[in-house]
């Protein structure tokens, strides 16, 4: 059987879909070794160390179009040039990205993350709303078999695009073996140097969007009283629409406390999740909330939403709250922090809880999909 990807994501973006690809993709290919596949990636790729250790099933293809020409083609334009003038014949494509391109495969497999553009749109970029609006609804309406992230976005799908129940599956994150407690004095103190952390911290990972809802988080440190002695470290790189978070330190007068680390790397993430004395992830939306498991599995105590998929994820091993309400969060950063008991059975729980999920189990549902 001949499978087409498109691997665009994973050779453009670091984190988000791109990780998700990348890790789902490898998964795939140390698990199938009969089946051939054609990824294809844009002229622009960027991200492409990972493909070097690709087996000879396959095969990567760099297409004449940067990303950008590649959408304005293919999804503004809709020009009906197939995928296999880059991939060669299909049996099954797969998209795991929201949107499919022009194919002639028999079979058209699609994964749609989330609806956060439905659902929390005030979060959204008006253009990139936009044309989700009108390209996922008509990649949905294609595909044959659509994969969800999460039950709540399966729910979603059906609800708000009227997917058929039985066209729509949940396919789960799973959890990179690197995602583990640090316990090495050496790896921890190499990274407390890389990003100068002299004191304790609450950590947050995550792109700086507004669907993170960092002012809130900010807003809830600031009252507590730990603060002079316990900064808030946000991880990630810079998103949309984030004039009003980067301010937002100022305007509730911790400046001196809050700090803004841009884009971990993966080899750092397990040390830090490790080194903070609680990961705090208040979204206000999510299709799966891949840093929530990621943190579990490396034995950080969290704080999260009661929102979308995350208690899927976070099962009974985090303290859940409602993201809209700062006094809440507070309020759960407070117990976690004060009651070191507390601390220690959502340490335990959610290293329990990570073990659930893995990318080979993703890896074999989706070869299956695949081949049934």
């Amino acid at each position: 059987m001949r499978v087409g990807i498109d691997y665009t994501s994973a050779s453009r973006q670091r984190a988000g879909i791109g990780r998700y690809t990348r890790s789902l993709v490898h998964a795939l290919a140390r698990l199938d070794k009969t089946n051939q596949y054609a990824l294809y990636i844009p002229r622009d790729a960027r991200y492409l160390e990972d493909t070097r250790t690709f087996p000879g099933n396959f095969r990567l293809t760099r297409a004449p179009l940067n990303e950008r020409y590649m959408v304005a083609l293919w999804q503004r334009a809709r020009f009906p040039l197939p995928v296999e003038v880059l991939t060669g014949g299909l049996d099954v494509f797969y998209s795991p990205d929201f949107v499919l391109p022009p194919t002639r495969a028999r079979k058209k497999i699609l994964t749609v993350h989330d609806l956060s553009f439905k659902r929390v749109p005030e979060t959204a970029v008006p253009n990139l709303k936009w044309y989700l609006e009108g390209a996922v609804p008509r990649a949905v309406s294609r595909a044959d078999l659509i994969l969800a992230d999460s039950n709540a976005t399966r729910i979603d799908l059906i609800e708000l695009f009227d997917a058929p129940p039985e066209r729509v599956r949940t396919l789960y994150s799973g959890c990179d073996a690197l995602f583990r407690p640090i316990t090495d004095q050496t790896e921890l103190r190499r990274v407390r140097a890389a990003y100068l952390l002299e004191k304790p911290f609450i950590l947050h990972v995550g792109t700086i969007e507004p669907r993170k809802n960092l002012e809130r988080l900010i807003q809830a440190y600031s009252r507590l009283p730990h603060r002079r002695e316990l900064e808030l470290v946000i991880a990630g790189g810079r998103g949309w629409m984030y004039d009003e978070i980067y301010a937002a330190p100022q305007k509730f007068g911790v400046s001196a406390s809050v700090r803004f680390i841009g884009f971990a790397p993966d080899a750092d993430l397990p040390a830090l999740y490790s080194l903070a004395e609680l990961v705090a992830y208040p979204s206000l939306y999510e299709g799966f909330g891949l840093p929530v498991l990621e943190a579990m599995a490396c034995g950080a105590a969290i704080v999260t939403s009661n929102n979308s998929s995350i208690p899927e994820v976070a099962g009974d091993a985090a303290m859940m709250v409602d993201a809209r309400d700062t006094e809440a969060i507070t309020w759960a950063m407070l117990r976690v922090l004060d009651n070191p008991r507390w601390r220690a059975t959502l340490q335990h729980k959610g290293i329990q809880q990570a073990k659930k999920f893995s990318w080979t189990k993703s890896a074999q549902q989706l070869r299956d999909a695949f081949e049934n």
